[in-house]
C-alpha cells in the first residue's frame, strides 16, 4: 500500500489547525493549575488561622481540686491556693575516726572539748563512730502580694541535744529547728544565720561544724536588706545572750545585738564588710554590770581558674565571744565584780579546686587568738587552729561521696595543749 500523499497546501492547513488546538488548550491547562494552587493556599491559610486561634485562646482552667505547678522551680500549689510550696533537703551519713577519744563530741565540730588535752590516758586512743544526724529537711513557700513576694523558710536537722534513744538500741536523735523565718520585700523576721556571718565564704567540708574559730550562729532577728547598683546592704536587730566566763549564759540582757553589712560585687568576685555592736550584761546577786563593745569583719569569694575559687574571712573585736562557735565567753568578772571584755581575732582561708566536672577538693586553714581580760580561768581556750583537706566526688546529679582529713589544735590559758587527727567519710543524697 502506498503512503498517502498530501498536497503542500493540505499539509500547511493541518499544521495550522493542530497548532491552534494546542494554543487553545494551553490557557485552559494554566487556568486549572492556578486554580489548584489557589485552593491549596486557601486551605493552608485556614489551618494557620485555626492554629493561631488555639494559641490565643485562654488555657483551660485546672479541674477543681487539682494540684498545679508553682511559681518557683520545683514547687506546686494546693487546690484553691496561690501559694507555691517546695520541699527539699538531703540524707547524709558519716563515718568518723578520731585519733583520740573525744566522748560525746565525736560526731560534731572541733570545738572545746572536742580537741582533748594532753597525750591521752591508756585506752583513750582511737574512736570510731557513724551517724546520720546531719540529715535535714526544709520547706519553702512563696505567695504573691501587693507588697511583693511573701516568703517563708523552715529547716530542721537531727543534731538536737535531746534524744529518744541511744547507740545501744535505736540510734534515735531529736529533731531541732535550724531556720524558721518569713520575709516580705526586704524585711525578714525570724530565726536564721546572723547578719554578721558570711555563710557564702565558708568552705565546702564534710565536717559538720567546719573550721575552728569560724563565726557561726543562728538566732531570731529583724533584718532589712536593700539592693543598690553593685551590691546590697543590710542591718539587723538580733537576739542578745551574754555568756560570762565561770557563770555561763545569764539571761540578763536588755538590748538587742545590732549588726550592719555591705555586700559588693567586684567583677566576678564578692566582698563583704560587717560590723556589730553588743551590750554584755550581768545582773545577779553577786554582780551587776554591763559593757558595750563591738566587732568588725571582712570576707569574700574570688574566682580564680575555671570553676576554682578562693574564699576568706577575718574578724576582730571585743564582743565576738559566743559568735565564735564553742571557744570563747563574751566577758568575765574582775575581782571587784565588774565585767571585763577580751579582744579576739579569727581568720580562715580556703581554696576549692575542680579536678573534673564531678571531682573536686577543698583545703581550708583557720586560726583564732584571744587576749583575755581579768577573771578568765586557766581552763579557757586561748587559741585554736584547724586544717581540712578533702576529695568529693559527684557520680550523678544530687549525689556526693567524699573523704576528708581534719587536724585540730588548741591551747588553754594555763598552757595545756590538745591535738586531734580525724578522718571522715560521707555519703550525701540531695532531694
Amino acid at each position: 500500500m502506498k503512503p498517502t500523499k498530501f498536497h503542500p497546501f493540505t499539509k500547511t492547513a493541518l499544521c495550522i489547525a493542530l497548532s491552534g488546538g494546542l494554543l487553545a488548550a494551553a490557557p485552559l491547562a494554566r487556568a486549572d493549575a492556578i486554580s489548584d494552587l489557589k485552593a491549596q493556599i486557601d486551605a493552608l491559610q485556614k489551618k494557620v488561622e485555626e492554629m493561631s486561634a488555639k494559641q490565643a485562646a485562654p488555657a483551660a482552667a485546672a479541674p477543681a481540686g487539682a494540684v498545679t505547678g508553682g511559681d518557683i522551680p520545683g514547687s506546686f500549689k494546693l487546690p484553691g491556693s496561690n501559694t507555691s510550696i517546695k520541699f527539699g533537703g538531703y540524707i547524709k551519713a558519716d563515718a568518723i575516726y578520731n585519733s583520740r577519744s573525744v566522748g560525746g563530741t565525736a560526731d560534731q565540730e572541733l570545738e572545746a572539748p572536742g580537741i582533748p588535752l594532753g597525750s591521752g590516758a591508756k585506752g583513750e586512743r582511737g574512736q570510731l563512730t557513724a551517724h546520720a544526724r546531719q540529715t535535714r529537711f526544709n520547706m519553702t513557700t512563696s505567695t504573691p502580694s501587693a507588697m511583693g513576694e511573701v516568703k517563708t523558710f523552715f529547716e530542721a536537722d537531727f543534731f538536737s541535744g535531746g534524744t529518744s534513744g541511744n547507740e545501744v538500741v535505736s540510734n534515735s536523735n531529736g529533731l531541732r529547728m535550724r531556720h524558721g523565718y518569713g520575709s516580705i520585700g526586704g524585711l525578714l523576721v525570724g530565726q536564721t544565720w546572723s547578719n554578721f556571718m558570711d555563710v557564702g565564704a565558708g568552705p565546702e567540708v564534710l565536717d559538720f561544724g567546719g573550721p575552728v574559730g569560724a563565726i557561726f550562729v543562728r538566732q531570731t532577728q529583724i533584718k532589712y536588706t536593700q539592693k543598690f547598683g553593685s551590691g546590697q546592704w543590710s542591718a539587723s536587730l538580733e537576739n542578745p545572750e551574754s555568756n560570762i566566763s565561770g557563770v555561763g549564759p545569764v539571761g540578763d540582757d536588755r538590748l538587742p545585738d545590732v549588726t550592719g553589712r555591705v555586700d559588693l560585687n567586684v567583677g566576678k568576685s564578692r566582698l563583704t564588710f560587717t560590723g556589730m555592736v553588743r551590750q554584755i550584761r550581768i545582773d545577779t546577786a553577786a554582780a551587776s554590770d554591763n559593757k558595750w563593745g563591738g566587732a568588725v569583719g571582712f570576707s569574700g569569694v574570688i574566682p580564680t581558674f575555671g570553676k576554682d575559687s578562693f574564699a576568706f574571712t577575718t574578724n576582730y573585736g571585743n564582743t565576738l565571744g559566743r559568735y565564735v562557735v564553742g571557744l570563747f565567753p563574751d566577758g568575765a568578772l574582775k575581782a571587784n565584780g565588774n565585767l571585763d571584755l577580751s579582744n579576739t581575732w579569727i581568720a580562715m582561708a580556703s581554696y576549692q579546686h575542680f579536678w573534673s566536672a564531678d571531682l573536686r577538693s577543698t583545703v581550708a586553714l583557720s586560726g583564732t587568738r584571744t587576749k583575755f581580760g581579768q577573771g578568765v580561768g586557766g581552763g579557757q581556750t586561748r587559741n585554736a587552729e584547724s586544717a581540712h583537706l578533702n576529695l568529693i566526688w559527684s557520680p550523678v546529679k544530687n549525689t556526693n561521696v567524699g573523704i576528708e582529713y581534719i587536724y585540730g589544735h588548741r591551747t588553754q590559758r594555763d598552757g595545756q595543749v590538745g591535738v586531734l587527727n580525724r578522718f571522715q567519710t560521707s555519703a550525701q543524697y540531695v532531694f
